[in-house]
């Protein structure tokens, strides 16, 4: 531009005039039309002297200036575990052999280091949640897990279909271990997952874009009313509903003292009972196998149930209360009578038999025609005639906290080992059975193996996108509104996560293992063969 207005100026413009229009073209001064000069008569003395642009050349930060500072600072960090701080990087570039290595002047500001932390990808946010490890990998409930649960879904998952990324089944193929094809005989397996969840009418967004103008406004305190949700899901048909849609599983329940009360046994009792009508009458070609998580609503026993927690080392003296269990007294419709202290009235039964090896039955009590008859037996006396010696036993270790691995360090451990006292059934899984339907317990602490999880948690991102509820009925429309809109493909994404972690703690890998394989291999039914040495190569330890 330079040269063109001098050259087309000719002798009315001159060298110094022409560099000066050009200046100011360019909103510059009279330094400018000197560089201008000079950058022109290099060009002219040297075709391939091109002027470079040095403005902002400055700005470039000193981190990626300095070679190997931006991997050192990296590096520093991550000895810090979790909770790093920009001040960490001033500490760091203040030590004078950082100083000297990176030839620093001086160490950097706070306001440079956090600048530095974002180019470093740190966010100053909320750290990810994982899953939880409390008693995760507890010796009885790995135990549990790897040698009750895993083997039995093992067992059904050879008639279970299998789907992939897109939600699609997976034809049957002797990789996928389906062999339900190949045995027109057997029905296909359909697993059926139980769990409640809690819905709060004041559960909203709160992080969201805010304008800077915008105040502070008044606000509900508290969680708000609450509204809990019971169901089965399936990745086969999703929440369990009859073909029309009006006969369903979904129970909605106000829970507290002066609401619905409170969901007990007898209502899962009750909730079983109903999907196994449901599923009876629409989907009688397959067989359904019902998943419950570990808890104690679940794993009611019967009042009468073998437990050698509280037995006597003999036989009940004479004068003291025979040995038994405390149940409530209920009336001729199956509700428990109260007295006038407001509490239930309890009465004690006996015990229900045990059974011997061979299957014949056990009385814990004296038959009649013994002096004795009706009188507890007493714990030694159950063992000897199970075949076992007494002799210098206790009744039971201190506390009951036997040293491991003896199994037969007294009276109570050796009892407790007993299979008919140790495989007790709950009610809830010998009712379904009575009606040929299988029941599966999850581990304890295992959410992950529990796809109805991630369902409640996906429904729960929709519901807080959903218009405030400001009353109960607009909570339980949000609610219902947002666990129809579940899609049946995200459910089989759900439903190929917990198999994906199955697969995993098959393989021996443990929590912190089976999750950052799990999210590694997302798009995956199960993991790759070589997800050990991965591990190791990652340094994923156990530890």
């Amino acid at each position: 531009m330079f040269l063109s207005f001098y050259l087309c100026g000719g002798r009315t413009t001159g060298w110094i005039a022409s560099s000066l229009m050009v200046a100011s073209a360019f909103e510059k001064g009279p330094a400018f039309a000197r560089s201008l000069r000079a950058w022109t008569r290099e060009f002219l003395a040297d075709r391939h002297a091109l002027p470079t642009d040095v403005e902002h050349t400055w700005s470039q930060s000193i981190l990626e200036q300095k070679p190997g500072l931006k991997e050192a600072i990296s590096a520093h960090l991550q000895t810090l575990r979790n909770f790093v701080r920009a001040l960490d990087i001033v500490h760091f570039t203040s030590e004078p052999a950082t100083l000297l290595r990176f030839g620093l002047a001086k160490p950097v500001s706070l306001a440079t280091a956090q600048c530095w932390m974002h180019a470093l990808e740190h966010r100053w946010t909320k750290g990810p949640n994982g899953q939880f490890v409390d008693g995760h990998e507890r010796k009885d409930v790995v135990g549990y897990r790897q040698q009750s649960f895993l083997p039995a879904m093992a067992e059904y998952d050879q008639y279970a279909r299998q789907w992939d990324k897109d939600g699609q089944e997976v034809p049957a193929t002797p990789q996928t271990g389906d062999s339900a094809a190949s045995h027109p005989s057997r029905k296909h397996v359909v697993y059926w997952w139980h769990n409640e969840s809690t819905f709060y009418a004041h559960d909203q967004h709160t992080q969201r874009w805010v304008h800077k103008r915008e105040k502070a406004t008044p606000r509900r305190k508290g969680e708000g009313a609450s509204l809990m949700a019971a169901d089965f899901v399936s990745a086969e048909y999703g929440w369990l509903r009859s073909p029309d849609g009006r006969d369903s599983t979904r129970i909605l329940f106000h829970v507290g003292k002066n609401r619905d009360g409170y969901f007990t046994h007898e209502e899962i009792f009750q909730h079983a009972t109903k999907a196994m009508d449901i599923l009876r009458q629409h989907f009688p070609d397959e067989e359904h196998v019902f998943i419950f998580d570990n808890a104690p609503t679940h794993l009611k026993r019967a009042a009468d149930a073998l437990s050698a927690r509280h037995m006597s080392m003999g036989p009940t003296r004479e004068g003291n209360p025979t040995f038994g269990v405390e149940t409530n007294i209920r009336d001729e419709n199956g509700r428990p009578i109260f007295g006038c202290d407001g509490k239930p009235m309890k009465e004690k039964v006996p015990m229900m038999d045990a059974c011997f090896a061979d299957g014949s039955p056990q009385s814990l009590y004296f038959l009649p025609g013994h002096p004795r008859a009706g009188v507890f037996k007493g714990m030694a006396l159950i063992l000897q005639e199970r075949g076992y010696s007494t002799q210098g036993l206790r009744a039971q270790c201190p506390e009951f906290k036997c040293k491991p691995p003896a199994l037969n360090c007294c009276c109570r451990r050796l009892l407790f080992n007993e299979p008919d006292f140790r495989d007790v059934q709950s009610l809830l899984e010998i009712h379904c059975k009575a009606r040929r339907f299988p029941v599966l317990f999850l581990p304890k602490f295992h959410c992950e193996l529990n796809c109805i999880e991630q369902c409640w948690g996906y429904s729960k991102r929709l519901y807080r996108q959903m218009p405030a509820s400001s009353s109960e009925a607009d909570l339980e429309k949000n609610v219902i509104a947002a666990l129809d809109l579940v899609p049946l493909v995200v459910i089989r994404w759900f439903y190929t996560r917990a198999h994906r972690f199955m697969d995993a703690y098959h393989r021996g890998l443990n929590g912190k293992q089976a999750a950052w394989a799990a999210k590694k291999y997302s798009s995956h039914r199960v993991l790759p063969n070589t997800i050990l040495a991965e591990l190791d190569r990652e340094g994923v330890t156990p530890d």
